[in-house]
């Protein structure tokens, strides 16, 4: 194979960008062959705009022989049962965050990952960003030691009322799953266990509807435990602003700190806890370094992400999001809501069968 023909499932904000990237070439070695979406219009459009063969039924696409590999773009339960469909069909796979909506959907998707031939990966397109390579590298190289405190203010996701009112799908408990834990936070939540791991507990405040007019939620704080004792915050919403977007993440050798758009890093001449044992000093003061981290833009992003999806099937390179990384994402953001919604901690691994009875129970009560 000398290009990919890639077909785009789910043609709204995300797919169709993504549809522009293969179409105009931004992606190389690879082709848009087709495109899948359940709206005339769309279709006509992607019809009219790159000359592409388009679908109604992602089956039909997927079955086709057109093309090689998806992107899966639609509303977040297609994300499972569509990409079961490709892969158990021998197409590649990139999907669209989140990976699934709840727990037990996002194991049966990797489940269906059998054919190790077959590259499966998630757009968790953050993981480019260098503010967040760099801060990985030096956790990685034992330049924060061990991780103590981790703090997450990501509070610049406003939306307004009328983003809730565009597609019938958002901010609910059946189209959607979730609110800003399954649709702003993922890359958050991804980032997140991916620098610092994925903690054993969490207790978690959800509020649903609090500054919107949705039965979801749109405010989030919890508490994580790690399983070394370290213990953080994650604090979100998608009705404040101004926002703030700060990651803190304190070790035994320093501190690590990102923020609009730019990286510090506080090192201890001495680590704390070696300092604290060894010390005579009743208020002893540890010397330190304050360091710029360089870091310039944010990475390429969703064209990164793209471009390795396309290069793993061409040359076997590694992938940037393996899909079944995007598990633990999911898990912790159902893992909030449960703990809300019952106001008790949860132990991880969460319990995939019992937040999938609690979510088809909202989806019953719902009126939406």
């Amino acid at each position: 194979m000398e290009k990919v023909r890639v077909g785009v499932i789910g043609a709204g904000i995300r797919g169709w960008g993504e549809a522009e990237f293969f179409a105009t070439g931004k992606i190389k070695r690879a082709e848009l062959a087709a495109l899948c979406d359940i709206d005339p219009k769309v279709r006509a459009k992607a019809e009219e705009a790159w000359g592409v063969k388009t679908y109604a039924d992602s089956a039909e696409l997927i079955r086709s022989g057109d093309v090689d590999a998806v992107f899966i773009a639609t509303p977040h339960y297609g994300h499972t049962t569509i990409g079961i469909d490709a892969l158990q069909n021998g197409l590649h796979v990139l999907v669209e965050k989140p990976l699934s909506v709840h727990k037990a959907d996002a194991e049966r998707l990797i489940a269906a990952h059998t054919d190790k031939s077959l590259v499966f990966a998630a757009m968790f397109n953050q993981r480019t960003d260098p503010n967040y390579t760099r801060v990985k590298k030096l956790i990685e190289d034992g330049e924060l030691g061990e991780i103590t405190r981790t703090n997450w203010i990501i509070t610049n996701w406003f939306r307004t009322e009328a983003y809730y009112r565009h597609g019938g799908w958002r901010a609910t408990w059946k189209g959607e799953g979730g609110g800003v834990l399954l649709n702003q936070c993922p890359h958050n939540l991804d980032l997140f266990q991916w620098l610092c791991g994925k903690p054993s507990r969490i207790q978690a405040n959800c509020y649903l509807g609090k500054y919107h007019d949705i039965e979801v939620e749109d405010e989030v704080t919890a508490f994580f435990e790690y399983p070394n004792g370290a213990t953080g915050i994650f604090v979100t919403t998608t009705g404040e602003a101004p926002g703030t977007n700060r990651l803190e993440i304190v070790g035994t050798r320093g501190k690590v700190v990102s923020e609009n758009g730019k990286t510090t890093f506080t090192r201890n001449e001495i680590p704390s806890d070696e300092y604290s044992r060894t010390t005579d000093e009743k208020f002893g003061h540890i010397d330190i370094w304050n360091c710029d981290i360089p870091t310039s833009g944010h990475g390429g992003q969703h064209v990164e992400i793209t471009q390795n999806f396309v290069d793993a099937i061409l040359d076997g390179v590694p992938l940037i999001a393996p899909a079944e990384e995007g598990l633990s994402a999911v898990e912790m953001a159902c893992a909030m809501i449960m703990s809300s919604f019952e106001k008790r901690p949860i132990d991880l691994p969460l319990d995939g069968a019992a937040y999938e009875a609690m979510l088809k129970n909202l989806i019953a009560k719902s009126d939406r």
